[in-house]
């Protein structure tokens, strides 16, 4: 019978060499090959995770700087519009008596409560610094000391500028005149020493 004439594949196929030395070092190499892609493929993921959470991080910067520079404009410009308000403050304080009644006069009124209600809706709010209450260096700035007042040393005796406050920062101190310790000539003689 005539030689059966093989085909590539079984020609391959002797060629490959299937002995189990050989097998075990092929598994060796492509185990190795496999670990070190892994390694690879871990360290890729790695270092994406970390330039993630770098980004995220630099958004949360940019957006806080974003915030806080805009801020600063909106406090700069809250600044200007209490300058305002402070004229306002003394057109009314000074106001003659004759017109207050006048519709004039009514008219600005209204325009100084609406830019106050306009500054309370940015978080701006006064700071209580009428005649009696006790001087607090955070929110209040002592232009003068007033001798002979019969109030206690340190009350306030009166407030020469409004003083504001954004949110929980102090945006301006209120100038005020503050009681002074009393002196020997304030003493009254006649009242009993303690």
């Amino acid at each position: 019978m005539p030689e059966r004439r093989r085909t590539r594949a079984e020609e391959r196929v002797d060629e490959i060499d299937v002995s189990p030395t050989t097998l075990l070092a092929t598994i060796e190499t492509l185990t190795a090959e496999r670990d070190a892609a892994t390694q690879v493929s871990e360290d890729y993921l790695i270092a994406l995770q970390r330039e993630r959470a770098e980004f995220m991080n630099y958004k949360r910067r940019t957006a806080e700087e974003r915030d806080r520079d805009l801020g600063l404009a909106a406090e700069d410009l809250i600044r200007k519009v209490l300058n305002v308000a402070d004229d306002f403050d003394r057109a009314i304080e000074a106001r003659p008596a004759s017109i207050a009644g006048d519709p004039w006069f009514e008219g600005i009124a209204a325009i100084d409560r609406k830019l106050r209600l306009l500054l309370e809706s940015e978080g701006v709010t006064p700071i209580d610094a009428s005649p009696g209450t006790a001087f607090d260096p955070r929110e209040h700035e002592a232009i003068a000391t007033v001798p002979g007042t019969g109030r206690p040393e340190g009350e306030i005796v009166e407030t020469a500028r409004r003083g504001y406050r954004l949110r929980d920062r102090v945006l301006r101190p209120a100038l005020v005149a503050v009681a002074a310790a009393p002196t020997t000539n304030d003493i009254d003689p006649t009242a009993p020493l303690h």
